[in-house]
């Protein structure tokens, strides 16, 4: 089946996963003494980190092409599944457009957190995006146990939730000489679901027909049954 111009921009979000990921594995070959396993990602593009404009070359389609993807996720979802589902994938929306605005409004003034208004307002947008991300995610899970139809977006964002909390409590547990990479699950995790929605939205028609035609058949199937016990 021939697809739409919304479902094709859905695969943006793999575009922005591949680009967040090339900022991430290789800004670092700038940042001299960089440690990834000890350092925030967030590091890499503080506004005096010396991998500011390798991570901005590298990092150029992430934040465009994940709001983008989010966006027609949103209208492709519009009277499709269930209210719950489309609740949660819209909190994830909003969650996204504030990362992708306020983190370019706020980067860290400095590696690690110099005290600097920049910074505090960089850790509001954090505390936002983690809020937000928790609440849709769960949405989600619930959104997939109740209707068989959702249960793929559920496996997809519990995967991504537990990533977040590996992240959220990894970080506070772990010697600081490894903050880096627990930290890692947590960055990941949210654009590694955008992609997962977008791919969803790309196989969205495929996917609707083979339920439809599964329920038709178990409906067949049934009638038989019933005429044969009569």
């Amino acid at each position: 089946m021939k697809k739409t111009l919304v479902q094709k921009l859905g695969l943006l979000g793999i575009v922005s996963f591949l680009s967040y990921t090339a900022a991430v594995v290789f800004a670092p070959l700038a940042y001299p003494g960089y440690n990834w396993m000890a350092q925030a990602v967030s590091d890499l593009s503080a506004a005096n980190a010396p991998s500011l404009a390798l991570w901005n070359r590298l990092s150029a389609f992430y934040n465009v092409c994940e709001v983008v993807c989010v966006t027609v996720v949103c209208i492709g979802i519009r009277g499709r599944r269930t209210k719950r589902l489309r609740i949660g994938i819209y909190l994830f929306a909003v969650m996204e457009w504030i990362s992708a605005i306020g983190y370019r409004m706020f980067p860290l003034s400095d590696s690690g957190y110099a005290g600097a208004f920049q910074d505090v307002m960089h850790m509001v947008v954090t505390a936002v995006v983690v809020v937000l991300s928790i609440v849709s995610l769960s949405v989600i899970i619930t959104a997939g146990v109740k209707d068989r139809g959702c249960r793929s977006y559920g496996i997809c964002a519990a995967i991504a939730l537990g990533m977040m909390l590996v992240g959220a409590v990894g970080m506070k547990l772990v010697p600081a000489a490894y903050f880096g990479v627990v930290e890692r699950f947590s960055v990941f995790a949210a654009t590694g679901f955008n992609a997962a929605l977008g791919l969803h939205l790309f196989c969205a028609d495929a996917a609707e027909d083979c339920r439809r035609y599964t329920v038709s058949a178990l409906g067949v199937f049934d009638t038989a049954e019933n005429i044969h016990q009569k």
